[in-house]
């Protein structure tokens, strides 16, 4: 490895006062700034007196700035990468940066800062373990319910990034696919209007909620009802999410409070 660096740095997802000691020494520290709107990174420099080269990296000439960033590490300099808000690459521009660099064998260093899916989650008041970060769901309506369909069967709680303008869309798309859920809308994060709304899909689409602002949708998984189902049943409704068949059956044992071969010999009865 060698010794100049890439550092992703998380910043503050709408209050500032959330940016970390160590963010802030390694914006000072490193030569090159990466931003995804040097506009936005400039307002939190220019807050914290900080001056530096910034060099635009976004959605749509990350490609082209691969060969870039190399050409700096390559010159001996330290790249810092942030994005408009909370931590590089998590629905956010960076992964291929930071795939190329780690091809060339440069060293990258994450520093843990500022995300919006944790605190929304352990705001949701829904089981915050084992759960799913989605991101955003596709925007086109037919891939969507497809991604639905295939997340309808998981028993963890997901988490998805939602826009004002398309949440109710998603959410009668929901309704439509999972069923009616137990959801929590966490609007606004850290900022003076922060909001969370825990209720259900239908009552959220049966009110007038007046939803502005950045979303994080927080959705409970499915309750299984193990006792409507036959023990084959059960072990099929995992193998349909591509466990093995030992796999399956050693967590249906587990959820049933069986021993596995009496799993195995119930399973393979009629056969």
């Amino acid at each position: 490895m060698k010794n100049n660096k890439l550092y992703l740095i998380p910043t503050p997802i709408g209050n500032y006062d959330d940016i970390t000691i160590r963010a802030l020494r390694i914006l000072e520290f490193v030569d090159v700034l990466l931003c995804e709107d040097t506009r936005e990174t400039g307002k939190l420099l220019s807050n914290f007196n900080i001056k530096k080269k910034l060099v635009s990296c976004h959605d749509h000439n990350e490609e082209q700035m691969c060969s870039k960033v190399i050409e700096y590490l390559d010159n001996g300099l330290n790249i810092g990468l942030v994005t408009d808000q909370g931590t590089p690459i998590i629905s956010d521009p960076g992964y291929k940066i930071v795939a190329n660099a780690a091809k060339a064998n440069y060293s990258i260093v994450s520093l843990p800062g500022a995300t919006a899916f944790v605190p929304a989650l352990t705001l949701s008041a829904l089981s915050p373990q084992p759960f799913l970060f989605y991101g955003f769901l596709n925007s086109k309506r037919s891939k969507l319910l497809k991604e639905l369909d295939t997340l309808k069967n998981y028993t963890f709680t997901m988490v998805f990034y939602e826009s004002p303008k398309r949440i109710n869309d998603t959410l009668k798309n929901m309704l439509e696919i999972f069923g009616n859920r137990r959801i929590a809308l966490v609007r606004e994060l850290t900022k003076k209007y922060e909001e969370v709304i825990r209720t259900d899909i239908n009552e959220y689409l049966n009110n007038e909620f007046v939803i502005k602002g950045e979303i994080v949708l927080v959705v409970e998984g499915i309750k299984q009802n193990y006792q409507n189902l036959s023990i084959k049943e059960h072990v099929d409704l995992y193998l349909q999410d591509n466990m093995t068949l030992n796999e399956a059956m050693k967590k249906v044992a587990k959820e049933r409070g069986l021993a596995k071969s009496i799993i195995y010999k119930e399973y393979h009865k009629d056969k």
